[in-house]
């Protein structure tokens, strides 16, 4: 596997090794020996898997309480995957990194605890599946905007349709007014 940090240094890129041949393909898509060596040492006690059709945006979400790093991957389809800092004390506050994942690309992205995060499908549909260090707590779930202008993601959008939301990503909070990490 090879770790390979973003602009946001504590955001990583995993690039898995693949071994193909005429039967299909196999890949380690987690090992904890290769992972801490990578700097990713938490553990994950929860997975989880979506499958959204394209055009949907999901996020930007976390959890302000029982905060949760994200390790994820897209095992059909393609997304747009976005992660924004925000620990108010970080030298990288509001910014934003985003990577394309596919079931092709067989990329991962490492989302840790104090970043805000979101996809957009890009694909048909796509189906996404994370692995996450805490327990989704509903009561402790945030969302901020997923275009709020002081971030300025962009998503790649699909021409000029506008993305399918949730009415929670609808609602969501400009960062300056959401409740965020120190």
């Amino acid at each position: 596997m090879e770790f390979v940090p973003t602009k946001l240094p504590d955001v990583v890129l995993i690039k898995p090794k693949v071994f193909e041949d005429p039967r299909g393909f196999f890949m380690e898509t987690y090992r904890t020996d290769r992972f801490t060596a990578g700097g990713i040492t938490q553990n994950f006690v929860q997975e989880n898997h979506s499958r959204s059709q394209k055009g949907v945006l999901r996020g930007l979400h976390y959890q302000i309480r029982n905060t949760q790093g994200k390790l994820v991957r897209t095992i059909a389809g393609e997304i747009f995957d976005v992660a924004v800092d925000i620990r108010r004390s970080s030298p990288t506050f509001g910014q934003w990194v985003g990577i394309t994942l596919s079931a092709e690309n067989r990329f991962q992205l490492w989302v840790p605890e104090g970043f805000a995060h979101g996809f957009y499908v890009m694909s048909e549909f796509a189906e996404v599946v994370y692995k996450v260090t805490d327990y989704y707590a509903p009561e402790w779930e945030r969302s901020i905007l997923w275009n709020d202008p002081k971030i300025g993601i962009d998503w790649h959008l699909n021409g000029d349709t506008a993305p399918v939301l949730s009415q929670k990503d609808i609602n969501g909070m400009p960062l300056a007014d959401a409740e965020i990490f120190e």
